[in-house]
């Protein structure tokens, strides 16, 4: 596996590689299949990848904390809502949302673990939701992460080998029938 100080870099030369792969899965690739193509090499990978030693997530990314959860984490952290909307958050305007105000996140501890615990928010537990349905919908925001999580990059790049693997079957398969043979 790529090493998380490296992704950005791989992923850059990858970037026009995985954008026509992604026209490709729009065009040709079916849903449910891409789902489970998804969900085992999710299982596959992460069951043996230790994020803490990572967080790139945590140091690239905003955390999005929903209105309903300030008051639960700030008594995890032992201050009041006002307190840790005033040191740690932004209000967006669109959403029912704060988001974190720092990069690197300021939950992030040097451990790799988040000072919230299990009181972080959903969407950090869910990064980078490779494990989701309807991911063929969802490629772009596959395509960032990869650019992010090194098992998100490595999960494209396996995919992508299935798919090669599976034109060249296919490819000598017509190949055969051309020439006759069954």
């Amino acid at each position: 596996m790529i090493h998380p100080d490296k992704i950005q870099e791989a992923a850059r030369k990858k970037e026009n590689e995985n954008f026509r792969f992604r026209s490709y899965l729009k065009k040709y690739g079916k849903e449910e299949e891409i789902d489970r193509q998804f969900l085992r090499l999710h299982k596959e990978l992460f069951a043996d990848y230790d994020c803490s030693k990572c967080r790139n997530c945590c140091k690239m990314y905003r955390g999005c904390i929903p209105k309903e959860d300030i008051e639960k984490d700030a008594g995890h952290l032992g201050i009041t809502s006002e307190q840790f909307i005033d040191f740690f958050l932004i209000e967006e305007r669109a959403a029912d949302r704060y988001q974190t105000k720092h990069m690197p996140c300021d939950f992030l501890r040097k451990d790799g673990d988040c000072r919230l615990g299990e009181c972080r928010p959903e969407a950090c537990r869910k990064f980078p939701y490779t494990d989701q349905p309807k991911r063929l919908w969802n490629m772009l925001s596959m395509l960032d992460a990869a650019t992010v999580c090194p098992v998100v990059y490595e999960i494209f790049e396996r995919i992508k080998a299935e798919y090669k693997e599976r034109r060249r079957r296919q490819r000598n398969k017509i190949y055969a029938l051309m020439e006759g043979k069954p």
